[in-house]
């Protein structure tokens, strides 16, 4: 694969981790429920405490994948 094409799906891996925990959390019609419930928690509150972590590990891909970028020729 070219040097180029291969930055250039890099890049696109980046910007989708790092809009993927946007994406989840800004559309509110999608998650704004009561079912299904998680141990007696409503799914909008426990939906969003899901993504503290899944961000976490958004991030923490995004910053290997531009780390990696960096070590490339």
């Amino acid at each position: 694969m070219a040097p180029t094409v291969r930055h250039r799906l890099r890049h696109v891996a980046i910007a989708v981790l790092l809009l993927a925990p946007a994406a989840g959390l800004l559309w509110v019609p999608w998650y704004a429920g009561a079912s299904p419930r998680l141990a007696g928690t409503p799914f909008f509150y426990w939906y969003q405490l899901a993504w503290v972590p899944g961000c976490g590990l958004c991030l923490l891909a995004a910053y290997a994948l531009t780390r990696h970028e960096r070590d490339d020729p």
